[in-house]
């Protein structure tokens, strides 16, 4: 039986996104001593809309993306619906050259990105067919697939019980995990995703999700590395917006900042654009110290523009970018 060989698949979301420019107001709201921003719409007002753009969206593609990009053979493992939205998103895939190894069914997932305010935004999420991935439905295709990296991003629902499954799989044939769970997921705690981490090459989220995952209730990036390497992941990364990324690799902490000259548009794809971009340079035999800064010239360049897949950086052009790029990567022995 012929074989399907990639350099990387991918499992995750794919979803029809709006982008959504309006003249929201902030409001700063404290309770108990915990604070937090929020973006205030009157009620029952009829709100003008200054902006709108539709993209493709979702963790799944956005990461394929940038493997294609990286000239990686890839696949994308997920699930759309038999709707205008799913024939987008399968449109989109053929034009990267990215191969779809999912199914078909039920209503594509949708997201709202409402204003970007400083370095953050809001997402309104349907999840609808991302949720309902049967592992029977992409049976025959995972036993005839054979890839040197699995890239695993959110997944709900029955459609994580068929990642969890894919995992167990791939890596009984000698596959790198890499893992970016979704703020729900890290919720849930480290018991139950013990045996999710326990079979990881590089885990990466970012640092709200790591204090959630580890349940610390610290500020130190250090401790959060620590407690979640115990877990089993080879490599860990956090990410922490204007702070940087930190990467835990053996018993050194490498450290990048982003460029405080950064252009900063709307920062839906940050996390999914630095992880692909770390795991793509690893992928093609990059150190881990190289992978970082490849990882956050991916994020740097998606943030500078609407969108989470418009300006991934192509091979040539992270390679020229990296090249050139002189901050400092600072190292701590542990």
């Amino acid at each position: 039986m012929n074989k399907l060989s990639f350099d990387v698949v991918t499992m995750g979301s794919a979803t029809q996104d709006a982008f959504v420019k309006t003249e929201g107001d902030t409001i700063r709201l404290c309770h108990h001593q915990v604070c937090e921003t929020l973006v205030a719409y009157p009620l029952g007002g009829k709100i003008l809309i200054d902006e709108l753009d539709f993209q493709i969206g979702g963790g799944g593609t956005n990461t394929a993306t940038t493997f294609a990009r990286q000239e990686l053979k890839t696949g994308w493992i997920g699930k759309l619906g038999k709707d205008p939205a799913g024939l987008s998103v399968t449109k989109f895939l053929k034009e990267e050259n990215i191969q779809f190894l999912g199914s078909v069914g039920n209503q594509t997932g949708y997201s709202v990105i409402l204003d970007s305010v400083e370095e953050d935004r809001t997402i309104l999420t349907f999840k609808g067919a991302n949720d309902n991935l049967a592992l029977k439905e992409i049976k025959k295709t995972l036993d005839i697939l054979e890839t040197r990296w699995l890239y695993c991003s959110s997944m709900l629902g029955e459609s994580f019980d068929t990642m969890k499954a894919v995992m167990h799989h791939v890596k009984g044939h000698g596959t790198k995990i890499a893992f970016n769970p979704s703020d729900y997921q890290a919720k849930q705690g480290v018991e139950e995703l013990r045996g999710v981490l326990a079979m990881l090459d590089v885990l990466m989220l970012n640092k709200d999700e790591a204090r959630a995952l580890s349940g610390l209730k610290v500020n130190e990036v250090h401790k959060l590395l620590l407690a979640l390497k115990a877990t089993g992941p080879n490599i860990v990364a956090i990410t922490d917006g204007p702070n940087g990324v930190w990467v835990l690799d053996g018993n050194k902490v490498l450290h990048v900042d982003p460029l405080p000259e950064r252009t900063i548009v709307e920062t839906t794809g940050a996390g999914d654009a630095f992880g692909s971009g770390f795991i793509a340079a690893l992928a093609r035999d990059k150190s881990v110290r190289d992978s970082l800064l490849y990882g956050i010239l991916n994020a740097e360049s998606v943030i500078a523009h609407y969108g989470a897949k418009n300006q991934i950086l192509k091979r040539l052009e992270a390679d020229i970018l990296a090249s050139q790029d002189k901050r400092e990567i600072t190292e701590v022995q542990l």
